[in-house]
């Protein structure tokens, strides 16, 4: 993966972080790695337990950002989440799968769309 978006992706988990918090979530993990995966942010809000994937984009030339996670990905997310849930209290939250899919075209305010519920622990 190139530097620039590596520095992309970045940026993108900086702005999904930030407006999570602004919507009251309680940020506990970024870039969780496990044997399994990574998960970009795991967040908290009332008993939900979010695993969120945040996708960031120049332009939709390739398709929407939330179409890159496919059903291999929500595999593999869903493997984390499952090695996540197994720390002790974990359990007693409700997991919910999100994307934040973010567009960053030059020159215009980043475009946040936030699908809750996006798939679940079945895919």
């Amino acid at each position: 993966m190139t530097e620039q978006r590596l520095a992309l992706g970045a940026y993108g988990e900086d702005l999904a972080a930030a407006y999570l918090r602004e919507q009251g979530y309680t940020l506990l993990e970024r870039n969780f790695r496990c044997p399994l995966g990574e998960i970009d942010i795991i967040a908290k809000n009332r008993q939900d337990l979010i695993f969120v994937e945040v996708k960031t984009r120049r332009s939709t030339l390739f398709g929407l950002p939330q179409d890159a996670v496919g059903a291999h990905k929500q595999r593999q997310l869903i493997r984390s989440a499952q090695w996540y849930l197994k720390k002790p209290g974990a359990s007693r939250h409700h997991p919910r799968f999100d994307v934040i899919a973010i567009l960053v075209r030059p020159g215009q305010t980043p475009e946040i769309n936030h699908i809750q519920n996006a798939f679940n622990l079945s895919g």
